[in-house]
């Protein structure tokens, strides 16, 4: 495998599963450094995340474009971006569409329909199906923790984002009003534990993100990963065909592959960790 490639590959695993704390990351400031927050700010700085969680996990169903970038850090210390766009289609209780194609040309598919997992790769026309029945939540926690399926700010995408907030978030402070986002936005920045975090909520009546910087503080070379929130609608279509899998012809299936942690291996015996 070309090494760059393979670099990639584990780095977009790696930060997929810290990418799953979302929020539980902290905030990094660049340029202008804003006044120190007063403990009015950060309780106003706070209430805007939780109303913004609160309008996701309690939303029936969304659609939005997700447009990422993440740092693989190479091993000479070099910075490469690579990216991704995803298109996610939710709706709950049990439905679960994300199309992704990475800045390669390589193009994937998730399906959920409340009873099977399915995951695709279009390029090499293999599929890989799960039975796993339950909701949303479930089978986003079994993807990225069971299967280790790259699933960026996964966290956001469940119904426990209200908690997990108030549990993984460390601190939060008002930064600026944006007006050069559409709709205009609130700059906030943060900390989690590992995390430093920066993200741009909507004002309005739908306070929903629209831009996201996490910064993995105790990585080597604390790569970044970026995502930017385009299109969301609170009011999809419900198409039942768009959360059915139909193989291709000539479609193969295959086994789901999780990667090896290192320790999981009986006898002391190592395996390759993400």
């Amino acid at each position: 495998m070309n090494p760059n490639k393979q670099i990639r590959s584990l780095c977009t695993i790696t930060l997929v599963l810290l990418g799953a704390l979302l929020l539980a990351a902290p905030v990094s400031h660049a340029g202008k450094e804003p006044a120190v927050a007063t403990l009015e700010q950060d309780t106003e700085a706070r209430e805007i995340l939780s109303k913004m969680a609160d309008v996701l996990s309690q939303a029936a169903g969304f659609s939005v474009t997700v447009r990422s970038s993440y740092d693989a850090i190479q091993q000479d210390g070099q910075r490469i971006e690579f990216g991704e766009r995803r298109n996610i289609f939710l709706q709950r209780p049990d439905q679960l569409r994300v199309e992704v194609e990475r800045s390669d040309g390589d193009l994937g598919l998730v399906i959920f329909d409340g009873k099977t997992i399915t995951a695709f790769k279009s390029n090499d026309n293999v599929y890989a199906l799960v039975e796993k029945p339950g909701s949303i939540d479930a089978a986003i926690v079994y993807l990225v923790k069971n299967l280790q399926t790259p699933f960026p700010l996964a966290r956001m995408f469940l119904t426990t984002l209200s908690r997990d907030i108030q549990q993984w978030i460390e601190s939060v402070r008002y930064v600026e009003d944006n007006v050069l986002t559409d709709p205009l936005s609130v700059h906030l920045a943060g900390k989690a534990a590992d995390v430093d975090f920066q993200i741009w909520v909507a004002q309005g009546a739908h306070p929903l993100p629209q831009r996201i910087v996490l910064t993995y503080r105790t990585e080597p070379g604390q790569p970044q990963f970026r995502a930017d929130f385009i299109g969301w609608s609170l009011t999809p279509e419900n198409d039942a065909a768009r959360f059915a899998f139909v193989p291709p012809e000539n479609a193969e299936q295959i086994l789901f592959m999780a990667p090896v942690r290192e320790g999981s291996l009986p006898n002391g015996q190592k395996g390759d960790k993400p």
